[in-house]
């Protein structure tokens, strides 16, 4: 058997070609099901995102194309219409492949969290669909354990590299913790969500969240638990706001000098953070030259995540170090498993060798023979079957100049010329 990661991804695969090949959760179990009664196809997972369509199997070598031609079928596609865009690991590619994944490595954000969360969610459903095995179960475990290594022991996931997450780390160094704090966001686009996300995530609960129309702020409101308003009541609610972030497709300043002089009177001149991730701006530049306000753009952002993806690129060199030895380690396992079939072949033959010799003996020992003789007798017996073969075929290996068995025999026994007394078996 061989182990195969294949699937295309945002590297890859443009989004029109991403989405036709993708696996909604209503249907993973039902292909997981397919996929598992291909032929040659032993354990099957599915890691499907926005990002990537991913399939892991173990096949028998000679069927490892037939999940490739299944993903054209299932998804009613025309043969090798993928080729162009397909990736194909084999063995400790693939077993390198979801390590990589696992970590970060080959996100579009380089050391991202979220990827590792969707492959245990693949893992579960692989689990659930009974499609996963011996093989499979012990390289999702393998990948989780290595991608909690590598976010201990590099600082790949110390350095932000969005722009909403920079806003956030920003605060968090001025404000220290940020669960005291208030936030409003203007605004309810991705940058606004992903900013929502992280403030709550690191302890700040008190959001406003501020949008033209109060459909598209309330579904964030619901998710996080916070306060929608309308743009036009921001003047009602900017005293509160310890934190401002705002993007917005304003063709206009929203927040004006005046505004936010009010403001910072009513606080009493406590200090306001505010990041204007908007272009054209959100917030008049000469709020940036008021006492009590520190102001960032998107361009003071963009500098810090620069600066933040060249430390992530640093750390991800010690990353691909882990994971190189990682995946070594792993297919040392994988291969371990190849002798244990014959070990078991070897015990097997040795135990029905000793059952035979045993019977003999007390067979004799039941006719009266003497003990002792039985005993010597029955360990000369046992010997000499166990070692006929294996000296049998020493000694044709030696007529053949097989230096390489003998040499092996020596290893697997522990041998040495010196020690070794002279066969006396005929």
């Amino acid at each position: 058997m061989t182990l195969i990661a294949y699937g295309i991804n945002h590297a890859t695969a443009p989004i029109e070609v991403r989405e036709k090949v993708s696996f909604g959760n209503d249907i993973v179990s039902e292909a997981l099901h397919e996929l598992k009664h291909q032929n040659g196809v032993h354990e099957a997972a599915i890691l499907s995102t926005c990002n990537r369509t991913e399939i892991y199997c173990s096949v028998d070598q000679q069927d490892s194309h037939n999940p490739i031609a299944w993903l054209h079928n299932f998804h009613g596609m025309k043969q090798d219409l993928l080729r162009p865009f397909l990736y194909k690991h084999p063995d400790q590619n693939a077993v390198r492949h979801m390590l990589r994944v696992a970590s970060g490595l080959d996100s579009m954000v380089l050391g991202e969290t979220q990827v590792l969360g969707q492959l245990k969610q693949a893992y579960q459903s692989a689990i659930s669909a009974g499609s996963i095995g011996h093989q499979l179960n012990r390289l999702f475990q393998h990948s989780f354990h290595v991608a909690k290594e590598v976010r201990s022991n590099t600082a790949i996931g110390n350095h932000p590299v969005s722009v909403a997450y920079a806003a956030v780390r920003l605060a968090q160094q001025i404000f220290g913790d940020l669960k005291g704090q208030t936030a409003l966001l203007i605004g309810a686009g991705e940058t606004i969500e992903l900013a929502a996300k992280h403030l709550y995530e690191n302890g700040l609960t008190r959001m406003i969240i501020a949008n033209r129309t109060l459909e598209r702020s309330q579904r964030l409101a619901n998710e996080y638990s916070v306060y929608a308003i309308q743009i036009g009541d921001i003047p009602k609610h900017l005293a509160e706001a310890d934190i401002v972030i705002s993007s917005t497709a304003s063709q206009l300043p929203i927040l004006g000098k005046g505004a936010v002089e009010s403001a910072i009177k009513a606080r009493k001149h406590k200090p306001m953070f505010m990041v204007d991730i908007a272009v054209p701006r959100d917030i008049e530049v000469e709020v940036g030259d008021m006492d009590d306000v520190y102001l960032y753009s998107v361009d003071d952002l963009k500098n810090m995540v620069q600066e933040n993806l060249k430390n992530r690129q640093a750390a991800a060199i010690q990353a691909e170090k882990i994971i190189d030895t990682q995946a070594q380690e792993f297919m040392d396992w994988l291969h371990s498993l190849d002798a244990v079939s014959t070990i078991r072949a070897l015990r097997g033959q040795a135990e029905q060798i000793q059952e035979d010799v045993i019977q003999r003996g007390l067979t004799k020992l039941r006719n009266g023979a003497d003990p002792e003789t039985i005993l010597i007798e029955t360990a000369r017996s046992l010997t000499n079957k166990l070692m006929h073969v294996p000296s049998s075929r020493l000694r044709n290996a030696s007529t053949q100049n097989r230096d390489d068995l003998l040499q092996a025999a020596e290893e697997l026994y522990n041998l040495k010329q010196s020690s070794i007394p002279e066969d006396k078996e005929q």
